[in-house]
């Protein structure tokens, strides 16, 4: 899918006065004057410029220019959700006459001033049900044996017949798990349910069985130091707010459902504590519970078709799993391209955390990530996989085509499970470096420019060799190491330069040749590779070699494909997702799979749904003659993901669906 490339400010940066070019006309400030507007309905929740939002102009005492004054204050979306935190844009003339987003804490005052920020939930809003996996919805019918079985009462909430009815499958699942927590008398309704709904909050816990507790306190509960006794204060038109912190951001809780939020900032005298200036106020819409999508199953196709598994607990000492997901990079999920996901699902915040619920609730061995940001690998994704047990590694693009900000540079993220894996080597695979060997061994100085022009893209591979830890029960291995090779990759995205995709897949395949006849171990091939089932880079993929007559072969301007015979490969490479297709049984969930099959290609109908493209590009290939393929994520329903036009989605925040398989290592075969 193509997607824009988007250009950002970087945190901290510092700006002449505002004028045009910056998002926006900005008028002179008006008198000094106290205003609170609310965010709902203003446009609020873009990606960034100062275009209509929701925010205030407050020049008082330090217009003068010595001291710190706040110019402007909005929102980065309309709609506040459980567990995702709320970072205000508070735009400062500094004393010296600058201007900046930096934050001046009490730490760190300027001139002997620094902000003082207070959050605030209004006492007065009257709680009405939310249909828990359409928030924004009000609840016409609850569950009664929810209720019996002490399911979190927010669960039991839907807002239509049909709604109920789509949800089923998950839904009894609660009062399965409810019902074996009660039984086990030492589970703790919150362990079961997760922190945030343990109040009656929603459905931040999406229903994944097994997530870890401090997924679901991080990152950002720490929501400042409050008052020993809550303060309770008036607005001049009587309503009543309660002091819920005072940190800038905040990350609203079970207890903020329903309410109105309101934020306060105001510039301080740091030695008197007495405040400068006008008190600068913008209220939130009301809190809404995270949505909850009913949770994918792994379906066994090994012969085992005695049900579905569960997520959690279901690989056997001698098996792993592999994850690939093209999680959608901030820079391109822009309201231009996804119009029709609301601003506040689209934003990154919200986004970072249902990926991270959704990722850890897989509980893969291996992950293999694509559009990783830069700065949202190293501040978000690192740390917080860190906790969860997951080492990582990272390939950013090349960046001799982009040229906006070097932290919002994506790339390829793979991580592994600590306790399982251990890792041995990485190789890092740029495809620019490629071209540029290419180009200065068979062409003249003028052709090589042109075909750089064509061939630099920027997309990189990530080739990582793990260790297992665990014992292959059933193989001759034992007593030997079992090493793993995986390859994370993101293809060109450029539809029309079919060669390019071609190259860049030939290249990779050639430099895994190199690492299978040197270390003759198993492989697996995952990535985002831009092509649908059919085309060249999948046939090569699949099938060793392109047919001479294939189509796409027919676009080669620079001669990169010819002659077409050595367009080849030796690694015995099959797709994991054509095992749905070729297994022999009979069970539910097997027939539902293959139906959301394409018969002809043997691959997933669709990885990527948007209003404009709906197909397959993301594939785990793997080694046949050391892996067999044990397990697999099951596929979604086409239907199912239209009723919010396409994704992202409030519920899934990508335009990609996750793939994943459990793999079991043969005996070893020399190849």
């Amino acid at each position: 899918m193509c997607k824009e490339e988007g250009k950002r400010r970087s945190s901290g940066q510092r700006w002449r006065n505002p004028g045009p070019g910056d998002g926006g006309s900005a008028p002179p400030p008006p008198p000094p004057v106290w205003n609170q507007r609310r965010a709902c309905g203003i446009g609020v929740g873009g990606k960034g410029g100062f275009g209509a939002r929701a925010w205030t102009w407050k020049v008082g005492i330090g217009e003068r220019g010595s001291m710190l004054t706040v110019l402007r204050v909005h929102l980065p979306s309309e709609i506040p959700v459980v567990g995702c935190e709320i970072t205000p844009y508070v735009l400062l003339r500094w004393p010296d006459g600058s201007i900046s987003n930096d934050d001046v804490p009490e730490s760190a005052p300027l001139n002997g001033y620094c902000m003082r920020y207070k959050w605030y939930r209004n006492l007065g809003d009257q709680k009405v049900a939310v249909c828990s996996v359409h928030p924004t919805e009000q609840a016409t019918l609850q569950c009664l044996v929810c209720l019996k079985e002490k399911v979190p009462i927010a669960k039991s909430y839907h807002c239509t017949p049909r709604c109920f009815s789509d949800a089923w499958q998950h839904h009894r699942s609660l009062h399965e798990r409810a019902k074996k927590a009660a039984n086990e008398n030492g589970t703790d309704e919150e362990e079961v349910f997760g922190r945030f709904n343990s109040s009656g909050s929603g459905s931040f816990n999406s229903g994944l069985s097994g997530i870890a507790p401090n997924l679901l306190q991080s990152p950002g509960l720490n929501n400042g130091p409050i008052s020993v006794y809550p303060t309770t204060v008036a607005d001049k038109s009587g309503e009543a707010w309660s002091e819920v912190s005072r940190s800038r951001t905040y990350t609203p809780t079970a207890d903020d459902i329903n309410h109105v939020l309101k934020f306060e900032c105001i510039a301080v005298d740091v030695e008197t504590r007495i405040p400068v200036g006008n008190v600068n106020t913008v209220l939130t819409s009301r809190v809404i519970p995270a949505p909850s999508p009913t949770p994918r199953r792994v379906v066994p196709v090994n012969g085992d078709l005695l049900g579905q598994l569960d997520l959690d607990g279901r690989t056997s000492s001698g098996t792993f799993s592999v994850l690939s997901y093209n999680i959608l990079s901030d820079a391109y999920a822009t309201s231009e391209a996804y119009s029709y996901c609301p601003t506040w699902a689209l934003s990154w915040p919200y986004r970072r955390q249902n990926l991270l619920r959704e990722i850890i609730g897989y509980h893969a061995d291996i992950l293999c990530l694509q559009e990783v940001q830069n700065d949202h690998f190293e501040e978000f994704f690192a740390p917080e996989l860190d906790k969860h047990g997951y080492q990582a590694l990272y390939k950013k693009k090349t960046s001799e085509v982009y040229g906006g900000n070097s932290n919002a540079v994506d790339g390829c993220a793979t991580f592994f499970c600590r306790d399982r894996f251990s890792h041995v080597k990485k190789y890092e695979v740029e495809f620019n470096k490629a071209a540029q060997s290419v180009t200065d061994v068979a062409m003249t100085a003028g052709q090589k420019k042109v075909a750089l022009s064509r061939l630099i893209k920027d997309n990189i591979a990530l080739i990582v060799v793990l260790e297992a830890k665990f014992s292959n029960h059933g193989t001759d291995n034992s007593g030997k190491r079992q090493l793993i090779c995986v390859a994370n990759t993101h293809v060109s995205v450029h539809h029309e330069h079919k060669d390019v995709k071609l190259w860049q897949v030939h290249t990779l395949l050639k430099g895994l040749e190199k690492i299978a006849v040197s270390a003759d171990i198993p492989m697996l091939v995952c990535g985002d590779f831009n092509a649908v089932p059919g085309s060249a880079p999948h046939a090569l993929l699949a099938n060793g070699k392109v047919e001479p007559l294939h189509l796409d072969l027919a676009v080669d301007p620079l001669g990169i494909l010819r002659p077409t015979s050595k367009i080849t490969h030796q690694l015995p490479l099959v797709s994991a997702y054509s095992s749905f297709a070729r297994m022999v049984g009979v069970s539910p969930g097997l027939e539902q799979q293959r139906r959301r099959m394409d018969a002809s290609t043997h691959e997933p109908l669709f990885t990527n749904c948007t209003r404009d493209f709906i197909g397959t590009v993301d594939y785990i290939f793997y080694t046949a003659d050391s892996l067999s393929v044990e397990s697999l994520l099951e596929l979604l329903d086409e239907e199912n993901l239209r009723k919010n036009t396409a994704i992202p989605s409030p519920e899934w925040s990508s335009d990609h669906i996750a793939l994943l398989a459990e793999f079991r290592c043969k005996p070893r075969i020399r190849r």
